[in-house]
C-alpha cells in the first residue's frame, strides 16, 4: 500500500501552467520523436474540482520508440508502468506518493485518444454535466477508503455514460 490519500480539491489556477510547464519538459525530454501533448482530466476543465495530479495525454507516432526513452523520461521524474491495463497505452506517474502527474501515452489515431478529448471537451462544454461530475467524484473519494481501483470503480457507470455522449455529440459536430 502506497498510503497515498484520495482527496478531491477545489478547482486551482495554477493546473494550467503546471501542465504548460510539465508539456514544456515533455517536448525537451522527448525532442528526437514527434509528440503531440495534450491536458486530460479534470484538471483540464475550469472549475471542476480533482485530484490535484495534472493528466497528460501524449501521441506519439510509434509506442517502440516511445520505450526506447524510458530512461530519460525516469530522468525527469517519470516512473514507467507500462499498458497499466489499457493495452496499447504506456503509462508514466511522476511522484510516488505525492503524486503531481500522469501520463497517458498512445499512438497517433488511437481510440483512446479520442474518447478522452471528447469526454474532456464534453465536460468543458457542459457545466451542468461537469458538476454532476464533481459531486460523483467526491462521493466516490469518501467511499473509497483511498484505493485508486475502488475510487475509479465508483466513477465508472458516470464516465462511461457520459463518455458514449459526449463522441456521439462529437461526431454530430464534425461535417460529413
Amino acid at each position: 500500500m502506497t498510503g497515498r490519500r484520495i482527496s478531491i480539491e477545489q478547482s486551482d489556477a495554477t493546473w494550467p501552467e503546471r501542465y504548460q510547464k510539465e508539456a514544456s519538459l515533455l517536448q525537451r525530454v522527448l525532442s528526437d520523436i514527434p509528440v503531440v501533448i495534450h491536458h486530460i482530466g479534470s484538471t483540464a476543465v475550469p472549475g471542476l474540482a480533482a485530484k490535484p495530479i495534472i493528466d497528460i495525454l501524449l501521441e506519439v507516432t510509434s509506442l517502440h520508440l516511445l520505450d526506447k526513452h524510458n530512461d530519460t523520461l525516469r530522468q525527469a521524474g517519470y516512473t514507467p508502468r507500462g499498458e497499466y491495463g489499457i493495452a496499447g497505452r504506456r503509462y508514466f506517474v511522476k511522484g510516488e506518493n505525492q503524486r503531481t502527474h500522469h501520463l497517458h501515452a498512445f499512438e497517433v489515431g488511437s481510440q483512446h485518444t479520442v474518447r478522452h478529448l471528447a469526454f474532456r471537451d464534453y465536460l468543458r462544454q457542459h457545466s451542468d454535466i461537469a458538476q454532476e461530475y464533481e459531486r460523483v467524484k467526491r462521493k466516490a473519494a469518501e467511499h473509497s477508503g483511498n484505493l485508486s481501483e475502488r475510487y475509479s470503480q465508483f466513477k465508472n457507470d458516470f464516465i462511461q455514460r457520459h463518455e458514449a455522449l459526449a463522441l456521439r455529440e462529437k461526431s454530430h459536430r464534425q461535417p460529413g
